[in-house]
């Protein structure tokens, strides 16, 4: 049996071509669930229609990647949960030939979650995030009740020792730094925090008087203080100053302002051009805001510190794979081996639970410190 396909001239390169089958418009287009829904025919003809009469279409439905934003922004959830889901639940409606996910169930979760383990190699941290995403499409935003996944061919857990540098390696680190990559570095290392976390400082959150850092709105959705390291006091007031000249001159141009989360812009008129919401690590250009039309000045990208660091790494250089959450690593590893509980290392680190800071107890005469080999006496 022959298939029948549509034969239609089209335009490639500039010349008329004969084209079999569906236009490349046709063969691009989403099916209904993921694109706007409206009374259209679900399958192509076989033969070119004649034109016809426009016709008045239904309302539009809500796309279904939109609904997911729109359901984790409901709940608060970070934008990089966002992205993630989003990812996520395009693998899979990708990986079944583009079906509507209300016609499948536990069974295809489960079928994908074990090739991602077993065909991809994917670890377990983005296995378990994957399933994440997938719960979160059935109960929050299809509202379908889910079977129990169950027989997951899942990705192995590793236990591994976290990226620490010794004292040494990290002062020569930040010794090959400059400008604002080394401040922000002496931050992740002097305060614990994370690149996000320090480059989402506004001015508010740095208490010179109680040599304090607010972290607002950290990993989970938590608020914690860290301590201010008095090794660079003096260069963030430096930098403060100069970040306020520029706040200023901004202010005379009409602009100066800064994103404020949730609706504050509409609680507090005028507070998004006030100098303590500004952010510590301003970026350099403004962008406009899609909503509002408003030019903000957002903070700096990770990637401007990851790249300074990376070429930092390079030109120490060091044995080790560096980045900038090494510092972080570094941080805690250094107060336990200095004597400080690790109750207060959970809380400086905005751990939830303490077994998650016991991964940084191996300075603790383990590993070999310590303990003298039989080979030495030989």
């Amino acid at each position: 049996m022959v298939e029948q396909f549509d034969t239609t001239r089209v335009l490639i390169r500039g010349r008329a071509r004969e084209w079999r089958g569906p236009t490349p418009l046709e063969a691009l287009t989403p099916p209904p669930f993921l694109n706007t829904h409206i009374d259209r025919p679900t399958s192509l003809p076989t033969s070119r229609p004649s034109p016809a009469p426009p016709v008045a279409w239904g309302p539009p439905q809500t796309q279904l990647i939109d609904r997911v934003r729109q359901a984790i922004r409901t709940l608060h959830y970070s934008r990089r949960t966002e992205r993630a889901y989003a990812y996520w639940i395009r693998r899979f409606v990708v990986y079944y030939g583009l079906r509507d996910p209300a016609l499948m169930g536990a069974g295809e979760i489960r079928s994908f979650l074990s090739h991602l383990a077993v065909n991809e190699r994917v670890s377990a941290s983005t296995q378990n995030q994957a399933l994440c995403a997938l719960v979160f499409l059935y109960g929050r935003v299809l509202d379908a009740k889910l079977e129990a996944i169950e027989g997951i061919e899942r990705a192995k857990a590793p236990k591994r020792l976290p990226v620490v540098l010794t004292r040494g390696e990290v002062k020569a680190l930040l010794e090959r730094l400059e400008g604002l990559p080394q401040l922000v570095c002496w931050l992740l290392y002097g305060a614990g925090l994370r690149l996000v976390e320090c480059l989402s400082l506004r001015v508010k959150d740095v208490d010179f008087e109680q040599n304090e850092i607010t972290i607002r709105d950290g990993k989970g959705a938590k608020d914690r203080v860290s301590v201010l390291p008095d090794s660079c006091r003096r260069d963030l007031l430096g930098h403060l100053e100069r970040t306020r000249r520029i706040h200023e001159a901004d202010l005379r141009r009409g602009l100066g302002r800064a994103p404020l989360p949730f609706a504050l812009a509409e609680k507090y008129r005028g507070a998004d051009r006030a100098w303590c919401w500004q952010y510590v690590f301003p970026a350099s250009s403004f962008y406009t805001d899609r909503h509002t039309g408003l030019q903000h000045r957002h903070h700096v990208h990770e990637t401007v510190v990851q790249r300074a660091m990376a070429e930092a790494v390079r030109r120490v250089p060091l044995a080790k794979p560096a980045t900038p959450h090494t510092l972080r690593h570094s941080f805690a590893t250094h107060l336990l081996d200095s004597g400080y509980d690790i109750r207060t290392v959970q809380e400086l680190l905005g751990h939830s639970d303490v077994q998650t800071t016991m991964i940084y107890t191996h300075v603790l005469n383990h590993g070999g410190r310590g303990v003298r080999s039989p080979a030495d006496g030989l």
